[in-house]
């Protein structure tokens, strides 16, 4: 077979990295040859499918030192130069005539022999198929597309990973032709990409390196790829003009670099289309003279018909590359599986991709941290005022407000500190040391020294130092819990997984072992092929670490307000001292110290402790109800969540997979008793019907039915899983675990609690459990004889798991027998796919054994598949799913072998008929000089290079098949969560069910729940990330149900659902979900299954993984907020009460009623503890039947400010008419005494303090009437309010203290009755104000 696409060598002169050369400098080259008639011996083998794919062998005749000429048979080159050139004498060549035409050119290869190390070049000797190529293009377009909106893909990453594909693959005119509908796409994202300039400059615009690759990829394609320069061609002139930016590039302050890619460009452009043969067309006209400048100073890049070179190495990107085979990524990283790296390639490496670490977190001081406590708004108030008052000697109300200080900074600090811990974490995560092997010879090593190429040895009981592809396994497991949250251990296959998207969840990475995960069984060795920050724990902290610190809503609100309280005290204080100094002459000093005391009034001190004390109760009370808060502020922000997005399995669901039904090709169904129970013991196998009482079936071979045997057989043998007995005291027991008989049973100590768990999959756990309910476990077959001698194993592409069993030699037949049989489980539709008949029923009496249907007989049991059994499945299928059930449809097959003692020498359908050893390929031609990288990792890198596909036995495919049935498996719904979720809709709460199971099975169990209701939506994840976070926020319905959702996911729905103004409550498990918990206004862990690193940036942990905790916490939150609201206003009530009547008094010119010292104590006794009191207030009936506040609405609405003016105005009123009847009545009969004056204040003190206490009763509803509220059923208020009083009594009566501290007096009979009768008219007007809220229905 003749190659199509041979790679083309250049001079050894030139520089790393292929460039095309000049058309005329191959002819002269080609002519050279023919003269001399010194031609190479080129033997071309294509071993691709697709004929897309060749490797080739050169034979160099000795002493031959000419150079590569372009070779095609079936191609076509285009020519560049439009100079005419006559045909070559021999005929081998022809040559274009002018731009339009196009000749092939012969087959001749000359060249330095691939085993000389001087001639290696990496570049020449990893080749693959064209559809590879374009898959991988593929996959790096769409991430042009989306790296704006998708923060886990940079464009460097991008941009390197196309820069790899062509210089590795497609640079030398290996693939001069491909896919036109991907160059179309290239060349638009390339166009797209190339402007970005760098945001910190605005004076000058600097483009950024990814936007000098893509212009040099650009130019790079237009060379190599036909259809990349007829998707160039169709351009108008008008957008190569906007986004090629010649202009920027050739202007002042551009690199040499880019003028000369620049011109280059231009050049290409100019030469090949007519219609750009006018390159001023291409360039903005103020820029045209710097163009014109720089064709002029790098001339040689007119003619140069190549683009300059970038610099630098070009090494394969660091990726997972679980769709490689190992053999290729053994070659991309330069590596040798027996040797390792050479130790001197180390440094070069370590340059290039960096050390293996994780991004560091940013650390906090405890000093920084005490300081962002003090330079709170009101904090810097209250130090302000304090001086003030150590400045005039009132040192007792210094020191008051010192205190309130001190509490709010170490109350502050205390919770800054714990929210420090889940960044500390991180640090916990990264992996020491690593077993390596280098030069041949295993060590230890740092495992920040490892880099991208290194084989790594895996031992059990160790932490994986960095990203693997894995290459060797022996019964491998690794625990992936600190990244999936599952705790049980997945087993790992090395062969590669076929994909249409470079994102594959973690759990289905059977090829790959991720950093910090936990080898839990057997040993590996695989390739470091992601470290540090690119790993998937570095991408993690990365995001973790790099996500700002929000503020709660409740945060920002009470910070707003405490900055209006403080501006507002300013402001009065101002009027008050001008109103003093301007309108009454007073002294300035007494004048300023007064109006200090007015701005002390209206700072609530005990505002920032009564929150946090409220907040630490509501934590006391969460607790008891399995929801642990490690921030106290989440509390609050719980109970405004208008969206809870919440996991399905172990939160909505038991957690638990279990067969619910399985329904054979007969058309019988079959129901399992305890299905969820591992116990072998317990459980039974049913026959659905309409009967009262299900039909057992019994759990022997000669009983059960042969369609449902067969098929459990499937279910139990086409399985890695297990079911084992969990025993503390012995190493655990195999996994085949029999049903023991009832004399075993018998003899079980009643005493003896036998645990049992599961390991590998949870769905196939359930399938093996399924198996053993029947009586038929994997030791039943194992017994018999049966062994496995094959398998293929589940990927996503073909969705089919298949297996290979050998049957006992029959010993009753003469010189023995065996047959082997496929048995196939996957997705329906796969399944029924494959089959070319079913099972019908089996008449009694036709087989001697159920297992006889596997036997290979003259008579086939199974009939041909017709359009009706098709549509019985379908339906069967549907009606499963729409039940919640996951299905999975379940085959057979027979194959044809060589019989057991009687082998012939012809081969069979089975194993036999590949055993032969492959052709080794040989290593494609030389064609640079080497670096001295290169030179150092030649060898790994001229090792064989099988990219053939592993042949499968014809007899082993999984075709033609014999269809057996369909199981369903369910996720049962956790008690009480449908009831859960009715009091969420009855709240205004939007609840979202986030999952990796397919849409069918999601939409049932979320219509089950009530989740998903007549009109609503569901989307699965593939179409989530074709999506913007903005297109995502503007779905209309908002989906209510994500399928097939992958963590990565959820950070994106978060976001979303912020830009479009809700509060989002994210639940999660595993570390990749640690980003999204963060970033969500609430972030839920489970305490069960969730790892350290996602509890600790976590808001909320759940003790039970119950999603009934979270809507508990959800109305725990609100009652929060509402007594927050509650205490608000009180405490706004009674200062506002304290600031109206200042000033009332200083606008007739009366003495104050209040030194400074009462304004505290009053403030203190008055304030703190019936507001402490209101926090704990038990919640409203009808609390979840309210609306969810909304995030953007502040702390006090209109009706609340109201509310609050109102209740201010009336204790200030009756207070300052009190005080003013007493104080006005002397002063016109003589002037007022000190004594006469400490008595009036004294009184005005009681008064208004008595009335301040009687509103913290009346507080504690906002609508409802006192007299419908429990007077004992807050308790607190009542203690609460007494200590209050008490205080009062003292600082008015207690000799010493009254007089001496707080210029107090004692109080008559007289006052107290004038204390009374305000009582009662504030308790009426009270009652007036919450009959109107409620006929209005205002909202508070």
């Amino acid at each position: 077979m003749t190659e199509d696409n041979p790679p083309i060598a250049h001079p050894e002169s030139a520089s790393l990295g292929n460039q095309l050369p000049l058309l005329s400098n191959i002819t002269n080259q080609h002519q050279e040859h023919a003269a001399t008639g010194t031609v190479a011996e080129t033997i071309v083998d294509s071993n691709d499918n697709d004929n897309d794919s060749s490797n080739n062998t050169v034979h160099a005749m000795e002493g031959d030192n000419s150079h590569v000429t372009p070779t095609t048979s079936g191609h076509k080159i285009l020519s560049f130069d439009n100079k005419k050139q006559d045909n070559h004498d021999h005929g081998h060549a022809r040559h274009y005539q002018d731009l339009e035409q196009v000749e092939e050119v012969p087959t001749v290869l000359t060249g330095v022999a691939p085993s000389t190390v001087e001639g290696y070049s990496i570049y020449s000797n990893i080749k693959d198929g064209k559809a590879s190529i374009e898959h991988q293009i593929e996959i790096n377009v769409v991430d042009l597309f989306d790296v704006q909106s998708n923060k886990e893909i940079s464009l460097e990453e991008v941009m390197d990973g196309l820069r790899y594909v062509m210089e590795y693959r497609i640079k030398g005119g290996r693939y001069p032709s491909l896919d036109v509908d991907v160059m179309k796409r290239l060349a638009d994202g390339l166009l797209m990409n190339m402007g970005n300039s760098e945001k910190k400059r605005r004076v000058r615009q600097k483009l950024t390196e990814e936007a000098d690759v893509a212009f040099q990829l650009f130019g790079e394609f237009i060379l190599e790829v036909q259809e990349f320069r007829q998707a160039v061609g169709e351009k108008p002139v008008s957008d190569l003009r906007h986004f090629l930016k010649l202009d920027v590039r050739c202007g002042n302050g551009s690199t040499v670099q880019q003028q000369q890619a620049a011109v280059a460009l231009i050049a290409l452009l100019t030469g090949i289309y007519p219609q750009f043969s006018d390159w001023k067309e291409l360039v903005k006209s103020d820029g045209q003279s710097d163009v014109q400048k720089s064709m002029k100073e790098h001339a040689d890049f007119v003619k140069a018909e190549k683009m300059p070179e970038l610099g630098g190495l070009i090494l394969a990107p660091e990726a997972l590359c679980f769709d490689r085979r190992i053999k290729r990524c053994l070659k991309m990283y330069r590596t040798n599986l027996e040797t390792g790296l050479p130790s001197e390639a180390i440094p070069a490496l370590q340059e290039h991709y960096g050390k293996n670490v994780l991004p560091e977190p940013p650390r906090v001081s405890t000093l920084k941290m005490i300081i962002n406590q003090l330079t709170d708004f009101i904090v810097l108030m209250l130090i302000a005022v304090a001086i003030i008052m150590a400045a005039t000697k009132e040192f007792i109300s210094m020191a008051v407000l010192l205190v309130v200080v001190i509490l709010n900074t170490i109350i502050g600090f205390v919770q800054e500190y714990k929210a420090g811990k889940a960044l500390d974490a991180l640090t916990k995560l990264s992996v020491p040391k690593a077993q390596v092997l280098r030069d041949g010879v295993t060590s230890v090593i740092n495992s920040e020294e490892l880099v991208p190429g290194d084989i790594v040895i895996l031992e059990e009981g160790e932490s994986v130092p960095a990203d693997l592809r894995l290459a060797e396994v022996s019964q491998l497991e690794i625990i992936e819990s600190i990244l999936t949250g599952e705790s049980v251990a997945v087993n790992k296959d090395p062969k590669e997984i076929k994909t249409l998207t470079r994102k594959l969840p973690l759990g289905d990475c059977k090829g790959n072992a991720f950093m910090s995960t936990v080898v839990a069984k057997g040993r590996g060795k695989g390739i470091v092929v992601r470290t540090g920050r690119l790993t998937e724990m570095g991408k993690i902290s990365a995001a973790i670490t790099g996500a700002p610190t929000q503020l709660t809503p409740v945060q920002r609100k009470l910070a707003l307000l405490g900055k209006i309280l403080v501006l507002l005290a300013l402001v009065l204080c101002a009027v008050m001292a001008c109103i003093l100094i301007l309108w009454h002459g007073h002294p300035t000093g007494e004048s300023l110290l007064t109006a200090l005391s007015l701005a002390v009034s209206v700072i609530p001190e005990g505002l920032v402790a009564v929150v946090t004390v409220t907040m630490a109760m509501g934590v006391r009370r969460m607790a008891a109800r399995s929801a642990i808060v490690r921030t106290l502020p989440a509390v609050e922000t719980l109970g405004s969540v208008t969206f809870i997005c919440s996991d399905k399995t172990g939160t909505l669901t038991e957690g638990k997979m279990g067969a619910a039904e399985l329904w054979t090709s007969d058309g019988t169904a079959y129901g399992f008793t305890e299905s969820t129970s591992l116990d072998p013991n317990k459980g039974d196998v049913f026959l659905k019907n309409n009967d009262v009482t299900p039909e057992i079936i019994e759990k022997s071979i000669e009983k059960v039915p042969a369609q449902m045997l067969i098929s459990l057989m499937v279910s139990s043998l086409c399985n890695n899983s297990s079911v084992v007995q969990d025993d503390d005291e012995k190493d655990v027991k195999d996994v085949a675990v029999a049903v023991p008989t009832q004399e075993a049973v018998d003899t079980i100590p009643p005493t003896k609690t036998v645990e049992w768990k599961g390991i590998g999959d949870p769905t196939e756990v359930a399938l093996v459990v399924a198996a053993q309910k029947a009586g038929f476990p994997k030791s039943y077959f194992h017994d018999l004889g049966y062994s496995r001698v094959y398998e293929q194993a589940f990927d996503s592409e073909r969705k089919v798991m298949s297996v290979v069993y050998k049957a006992p030699v029959d010993t009753s037949i003469a010189n023995g027998a065996h047959y082997e049989f496929v048995l196939a489980k996957g997705a329906p539709e796969e399944i029924l796919n494959r089959c070319v008949g079913f099972l019908p029923p089996v008449a009694p009496g036709s087989v001697t054994s159920p297992l006889d249907v596997l036997k290979p007989s003259e008579s086939d049991l199974a009939i041909p598949v017709t359009e009706d059994f098709y549509d019985q499945v379908t339906d069967a299928s549907g009606r499963m799913a729409d039940n919640g059930l996951r299905v999975l449809g379940l085959a057979y097959k027979r194959v044809r072998v060589n019989g057991g003692g009687a082998v012939d020498d012809g081969f069979g359908d089975g194993l036999d008929h590949v055993n032969k050893v492959k052709e080794e390929k040989e290593v494609a031609a030389a064609t640079l000089k080497p670096t001295k990288l290169d030179m150092i990792t030649a060898a790994n890198v001229a090792q064989a290079d099988d990219d053939d596909e592993e042949e499968i036995p014809p007899g082993y495919a999984e075709s033609d098949l014999v269809f057996l049935g369909l199981i369903g498996l369910i996720d049962p719904a956790r008690a009480g969560v449908k009831e859960s979720v009715r009091i969420c809709k009855e709240a205004g709460i939007t609840v979202v069910m986030i999952t990796g199971d397919h849409i069918k099975t999601a939409s049932a169990i979320a219509k089950e729940l009530g989740i998903l209701q007549e009109g609503g939506r569901a989307i699965k994840g593939e179409e989530l990330d074709l999506l913007s976070e903005q297109a995502i926020a503007e779905l209309r319905p908002f989906p209510n149900v994500f399928a097939r959702v992958s963590p990565d996911n959820k950070l994106k729905l978060v976001t979303a659902l912020q830009s479009r103004g809700e509060s989002a409550a994210m639940t999660g498990d595993g570390v990749n979900d640690a980003p999204a918990i963060k970033a969500a206004n609430v972030g839920v862990a489970m305490g069960i299954a969730g790892t350290d690193i996602t509890k600790q940036a976590a808001d909320i942990v759940l003790a039970n993984d119950n999603f009934n905790t979270i809507v508990e916490a959800v109305e725990e939150g609100r009652r929060v907020f509402d007594n927050i609201l509650k205490f608000i206003v009180y405490l706004l009530s009674c200062n506002c009460a304290e600031i109206f009547l200042f000033l009332l008094c200083a606008m007739v010119d009366v003495p104050l009623p209040f030194t400074v010292i009462m304004i505290l104590w009053a403030n203190i006794i008055a304030d703190v503890p019936p507001a402490m009191a209101l926090g704990v207030e038990p919640a409203e009936h009808g609390l979840m039947q309210r609306d969810p506040r909304s995030p953007k609405r502040g702390v006090l609405t209109r009706a609340s400010l109201t509310v609050i003016i109102f209740q201010s105005m009336v204790m200030t009123l009756m207070t300052f008419g009190v005080y003013m009847q007493a104080v006005y009545k002397k002063s016109q009969d003589k002037t007022l005494s000190d004594d006469e004056l400490q008595y009036y204040q004294s009184e005005a003190f009681a008064f208004l303090t008595c009335l301040q206490l009687l509103q913290g009763f009346l507080s504690r509803t906002m609508r409802t009437s006192v007299f419908k509220t429990n007077f004992f059923s807050n308790p607190w208020m009542i203690y609460g309010v007494l200590t209050s009083f008490t205080l009062m009594i003292i600082g008015i009566f207690v000799p010493g203290f009254n007089t001496k501290v707080l210029t107090l007096v004692p109080v008559t009979g007289v006052s107290w009755a004038k204390i009374v009768v305000g009582c009662v008219i504030q308790l009426t007007l009270s009652e007036i104000e919450k009959l109107i809220l409620r006929i209005t229905g205002s909202t508070l």
